[in-house]
């Protein structure tokens, strides 16, 4: 039986800390869908598109992950994609209380999915991508924290903005 897991979130922009996560499970499931999410409720820096087209690029060497967006609702998503299993990284206490609260309320919507935690490398547990936004907005070096492709692309967005 094959395993498929997805891995949802805005990657606005991907970090290094998200893709331990996408090697990390890519490792354990047969098929990682990576899932960018599109919500309307939020003014994010890269399209959806933007950001999509970014993580094929920066994970083209996993042959078992695919990436894709959705908008909606998680457990309809986890539903189209045919899989049982969602997957969140936790840095910090802070996100296991939400990240809790997101599983049970997912579970009780669709009691077949769970929820499978992996916890940050201790050497990206401090990173965010609003962080990143915000040191790259002004000017600060992110080559720590994305790949260069993710930073030649946020350069070009933060001067094409000025």
């Amino acid at each position: 039986m094959m395993r498929t897991a997805i891995y949802p979130g805005s990657f606005d922009p991907v970090t290094f800390g998200h893709l331990d996560i996408i090697h990390r499970a890519s490792k354990i499931f047969d098929h990682l869908i990576v899932g960018v999410l599109s919500n309307q409720s939020k003014q994010p820096l890269f399209a959806v598109e933007e950001r999509v087209d970014m993580l094929r690029e920066v994970v083209k060497e996993l042959p078992n992950v695919e990436i894709t967006s959705f908008s909606g609702l998680l457990v309809d998503f986890a539903r189209a994609c045919n899989s049982q299993v969602v997957i969140r990284g936790l840095r910090a206490i802070t996100d296991f209380e939400y990240e809790l609260q997101m599983s049970q309320t997912n579970h009780i919507m669709n009691p077949d999915l769970d929820t499978v935690f992996f916890t940050t490398d201790l050497k990206y547990s401090y990173l965010s991508s609003s962080t990143v936004r915000e040191v790259a907005y002004f000017h600060g070096d992110i080559s720590a924290f994305v790949p260069p492709l993710v930073e030649q692309e946020m350069h070009k967005k933060f001067s094409d903005m000025k």
